[in-house]
């Protein structure tokens, strides 16, 4: 039997937020490699979900590593006891292939070879998560031959202005911003008003990102079944 995916995600704060997260598990279900139930809300409400899935689950997150601090508290928290046959992902993180997207939408934004980059994480009290954040600063620093700043929107220091404010010191004139979160919301146009040259949209929509998601479950899959 082929273990249900179940994505997971916080979706309390805007509308917007909450239409991509569904788009989200819809182009994942539309592959047809395996059922998907999405279970976006509150941490009852997610537990609620994860008990009506029958047979084998496995939890995915729905958001990056870093990229969705009140996504990654409600996930940290779920209680799982008395689900039989259940597994859960990481979130996404260092992945080369996301990584190296997320350089080409930094192009196609406006950066130039020369331009300083600020990696835009959200923030997380999970030390882990912190890690992910800085090793993809420096997997997308190695592939565009730029310094690559962390920010952070909501949680921990530098603030995305701090890190744009230090390169510009180091003689970067042109800074732009890459936002380190899966999917968008209402508070999108916060990267816009931060004073940097340009600044790329969430990740998703992107083949990429339901690529890695699949890649993800088989894995779990694999894990469940041994």
């Amino acid at each position: 039997m082929v273990p249900t995916m179940v994505l997971v995600a916080d979706d309390s704060r805007d509308t917007p937020r909450r239409r991509a997260l569904w788009d989200l598990a819809g182009a994942v279900a539309d592959r047809g490699e395996v059922p998907v139930v999405p279970a976006f809300g509150s941490r009852v409400e997610v537990e609620a979900a994860l008990r009506t899935v029958e047979g084998p689950r496995v939890l995915v997150p729905a958001f990056v590593a870093g990229g969705d601090l009140a996504s990654a508290e409600m996930f940290s928290r779920l209680d799982l006891s008395g689900l039989a046959d259940t597994c859960s992902t990481a979130p996404l993180g260092a992945v080369p292939s996301i990584v190296g997207d997320l350089a080409a939408r930094l192009v196609d934004s406006g950066w130039a070879p020369g331009d300083g980059v600020v990696l835009a994480a959200d923030g997380s009290t999970d030390q882990v998560e912190r890690q992910v954040v800085t090793d993809v600063a420096r997997m997308l620093s190695r592939r565009l031959s730029s310094p690559v700043q962390v920010g952070y929107l909501n949680a921990w220091a530098p603030t995305v202005t701090d890190a744009i404010e230090r390169l510009r010191r180091n003689g970067r004139s042109r800074v732009s911003v890459a936002a380190w979160r899966l999917v968008g919301g209402a508070d999108d146009g916060r990267l816009g008003d931060l004073g940097a040259t340009s600044h790329t949209a969430p990740l998703w929509p992107s083949d990429i990102v339901v690529d890695t998601l699949l890649s993800q479950h088989r894995a779990a899959k694999a894990r469940l079944a041994a």
